[in-house]
């Protein structure tokens, strides 16, 4: 697909409505291992919508973490973080497989990140690169990032194109509305040890 359309297929994701999230896309693995990966109890399940997962976790302040699989990936959607941390994108890659998420905050902060076989290839902020083609040197992007542009009207859209084209799985909006599987995730500083090399890439 061209790229332009990649991106226009996303516009959604740049509308004020959705303030915070990360969608994590994973390749080599079944629902239980990401669920286990991102830190949740695979056997306590439940279905929820996006809305009704961010409620709970407002009211209860815990983590909630939603999956459902796409042509053979699994895919991960959080009102939270989980899954820009690096060492869940290690240990949800590992041994052959392959990890790529998508964040936002609520202070419109923003990450993408790329990891494979348990190693993470790339990790940066695309708001940082608005600016770099006025810079003297542009930062060294990633080879699975060759050649985007990011623009901050469409900044969220590039991201989420971007990970359609590394992964090869459309992310669907529909999902925010529907029902799914959705767990209980512990925080993160009780499942890292090493809270500070859990964070580095």
């Amino acid at each position: 697909m061209v790229w332009e359309d990649l991106v226009a297929r996303y516009a959604w994701a740049d509308e004020d409505e959705l303030e915070a999230y990360t969608f994590s896309v994973v390749a080599g693995r079944t629902e239980d291992e990401v669920i286990r990966a991102f830190g949740g109890d695979a056997d306590g399940s439940r279905m929820m919508t996006f809305a009704e997962a961010s409620d709970e976790q407002a009211d209860r302040r815990c983590a909630l973490l939603r999956v459902v699989t796409a042509d053979a990936h699994v895919v991960a959607v959080e009102w939270g973080y989980h899954g820009s941390i690096p060492e869940i994108a290690r240990r949800a890659s590992a041994d052959g497989g392959e990890f790529f998420s998508v964040y936002r905050d609520v202070n419109a902060r923003y990450q993408v990140m790329h990891a494979v076989d348990g190693r993470v290839d790339g990790m940066f902020d695309p708001f940082e690169l608005l600016d770099a083609a006025w810079t003297e040197s542009r930062p060294e992007l990633p080879t699975w990032a060759e050649g985007v542009s990011f623009h901050m009207e469409t900044l969220c859209a590039e991201s989420f194109a971007l990970m359609e084209r590394t992964m090869g799985v459309p992310v669907d909006p529909a999902w925010f509305d529907t029902r799914l599987r959705t767990v209980l995730l512990a925080s993160p500083d009780t499942l890292f040890e090493d809270m500070a090399a859990a964070w580095s890439p």
